[in-house]
């Protein structure tokens, strides 16, 4: 794609930069323009165009104060052995995601996986005498197993489950919300192997009055200190004893990475990453809501009303996040590419919908005034991602993105743009875009 021009060049670097100031730089020289019911006029839109270098075929129906995709930041090369491609966000405790051209695999694989780590991961570990420790006050018969006697006492799985961190998306909200600034590559879907969560609970034996399930993993505080630890949330007993909630060594039959939770994680696939523990050496049937680390609001949770963006929220007034919404992800192809407007482009993607499945995926081209439906295939199984595809032909030559919105089977669908703000910037679903330059 032709790169933005003029002052435009200048406000591209400072995109790449500073997104918010060249938000402030290039909205300050158009908001004069824009009306009172939100059009932008002729003065934006010619503003618009010198910055992208090219004409805006379907400009009239842009939101007013939309950022182009194509000011988006180039990807950065990795830092994480084994991990090629990924986008370093932190190194302590490190974070990182995938770009979503990197994610067209119906099967995320190991090296595309994004990492989402709260401490430091363990080191020289022996899976030979790794042991899971099963305990708690509503557990009736507390026990420890080590990997072999998980793989010999119980019925071995494997299953495709998507994993998606609650913060994917919080780059895009305004005010910014703190934490990791993801874009869209806190997701992926792999193939795990290991046994049924609920297996391992009933062969302990599950007390009438259990209400959650928690976990503790073998990683340590980025303090250091041993007393604290860096994370342990869990789940509801009834999503614990789920078919697809499973205890998991393998992953796309390989060893987990390290970074992925080497050599035991937990997996209840549609809900934030954070209820699927790593380096599991521990968890807990419980006869109230788990307490450990990051359980308690502001972490995972969000308003249980909508709130006025920058607004402080009472902790009392928020609610623990559980299954995540609707979501698509453009794969295919790349955002920023260059096309002949008189050639058909294959586009390509997933979709999935936290607990609930897809019921279908649109396209559109003029900025949400029309959608067209995708070809979407059925899931590999319960709470696997799903896989569209679909073509577009553009009119004439100028500057487009193809937006992609997912609906689920309850009828709900996403928003065109970042939906309700909260303190954490957790649950941004907004209908994924990508930039072409037809040419």
């Amino acid at each position: 794609m032709k790169q933005p021009q003029n002052s435009a060049s200048t406000l591209n670097a400072l995109y790449k930069e500073d997104p918010i100031a060249a938000d402030r730089a290039l909205w300050g020289r158009t908001t004069s323009a824009i009306s009172r019911r939100g059009f932008l006029k002729q003065s934006a839109l010619l503003s618009m165009s010198a910055a992208l270098g090219t004409s805006i075929p379907f400009a009239r129906y842009m939101p007013a104060g939309l950022i182009p995709a194509a000011f988006a930041a180039e990807a950065a090369d990795a830092q994480i052995e084994g991990k090629d491609g990924l986008v370093v966000l932190n190194t302590r405790p490190v974070n990182a995601e995938t770009p979503a051209h990197l994610l067209s695999e119906a099967i995320t694989p190991n090296h595309r996986m994004f990492v989402r780590n709260n401490g430091i991961p363990p080191q020289n570990v022996n899976p030979d005498s790794w042991t899971l420790e099963i305990g708690g006050e509503s557990c009736l018969r507390p026990m420890s197993f080590t990997l072999a006697d998980l793989r010999a006492r119980f019925e071995e799985v494997t299953l495709q489950l998507q994993l998606e961190c609650g913060g994917n998306g919080r780059s895009e909200f305004v005010p910014a919300a703190s934490g990791n600034q993801w874009s869209t590559g806190a997701i992926g879907c792999p193939m795990f192997t290991g046994v049924r969560l609920r297996d391992v609970l009933n062969y302990c034996g599950v007390g009438a009055d259990a209400v959650y399930v928690g976990y503790y993993g073998a990683d340590t505080h980025t303090t250091g200190d041993p007393a604290r630890d860096p994370i342990s949330r869990g789940v509801p007993i009834a999503k614990a004893l789920e078919r697809e909630s499973i205890i998991a060594w393998n992953m796309n039959g390989e060893d987990i990475p390290l970074q992925n939770g080497y050599p035991l994680r937990l997996v209840c696939a549609g809900w934030p990453g954070s209820v699927s523990g790593k380096w599991l050496n521990r968890l807990v049937v419980r006869n109230q809501v788990h307490d450990g680390e990051k359980m308690a609001a502001p972490s995972y949770s969000v308003p249980v009303a909508p709130v006025a963006p920058g607004s402080r929220v009472p902790e009392s007034d928020m609610r623990i996040i559980e299954s995540m919404p609707v979501k698509s992800l453009v794969t295919f192809p790349q955002s920023g590419i260059s096309h002949d407007f008189r050639q058909r482009l294959t586009v390509s993607g997933h979709a999935w919908a936290g607990d609930n499945q897809v019921s279908g995926v649109f396209i559109s081209i003029d900025f949400g005034a029309t959608w067209l439906p995708t070809a979407l295939n059925p899931a590999a199984n319960r709470l696997a991602w799903q896989n569209w595809q679909t073509w577009v032909q553009f009119p004439e030559p100028g500057y487009y993105e193809i937006w992609a919105r997912a609906m689920d089977d309850r009828g709900r669908s996403q928003p065109m743009i970042v939906p309700g703000w909260n303190p954490r910037g957790y649950l941004n679903n907004a209908a994924h875009r990508i930039a072409v330059q037809a040419v």
